[in-house]
């Protein structure tokens, strides 16, 4: 049985100083926004206090780190998903927003492994750069409608939005983005099964 302890533990106090120097008080050593980030990967929680005023900065200092991923080359963040994020900032639905991302990550991190067994069985430890960016496209996509069934008023501006809050709450149904992303990738399959066969035949009916 797993041990509880670590889920409630308390996080680990980084301290920042005026000279930008973190300060790691469980190891009682200097760290990096690198070390931050390493920390975050392996599920390590902190807390980074400023040292003099004893102000939580913790959102600041990710939000640091994730500008410096970004300058890496690694961007994970659309412009398109950003610009759209800026129009909320003093927006009436602006309170509405933290937690819906907050949801739609932890929906899409409790999909993560299922999704990366579903790339390496489809694509045989291959993994070229097309899946990975039609499956972005299909989460953004997803992020998009979500957001736009998630307030009533986003979708008719003009008419104060629907008139039956109802037909937002149940949307037409259509496959969800990992139920296509798997008919996909079965698909992909399927044609890598007839090339390693070497027949060159006819596809299966």
């Amino acid at each position: 049985m797993p041990d509880n302890t670590d889920a409630t533990a308390a996080p680990i106090t980084i301290k920042k100083y005026a000279n930008r120097r973190l300060y790691n008080t469980a190891t009682s050593s200097y760290v990096t926004l690198d070390h931050l980030c390493q920390m975050v990967k392996e599920g390590t929680d902190f807390v980074v206090y400023d040292a003099k005023t004893g102000e939580d900065i913790t959102r600041s200092v990710l939000t640091q780190i994730i500008v410096e991923e970004e300058a890496k080359g690694q961007n994970l963040l659309p412009i398109s998903f950003l610009r759209h994020l800026i129009t909320f900032y003093g927006d009436s639905l602006g309170g509405l927003v933290p937690r819906y991302l907050d949801y739609s990550m932890q929906s899409f991190a409790r999909n993560e492994e299922q999704m990366r067994q579903y790339m390496q069985h489809a694509l045989d430890g291959l993994f070229p750069f097309n899946p990975f960016e039609e499956m972005g496209k299909q989460n953004m996509a997803f992020f998009e409608s979500a957001m736009k069934m998630f307030s009533p008023f986003y979708n008719n501006p003009a008419q104060g939005g629907n008139a039956n809050p109802a037909q937002q709450e149940r949307p037409a149904a259509r496959p969800s983005p990992l139920d296509e992303l798997q008919a996909r990738l079965n698909a992909m399959q399927e044609q890598l099964d007839q090339l390693s066969g070497g027949k060159g035949g006819k596809p299966k009916a």
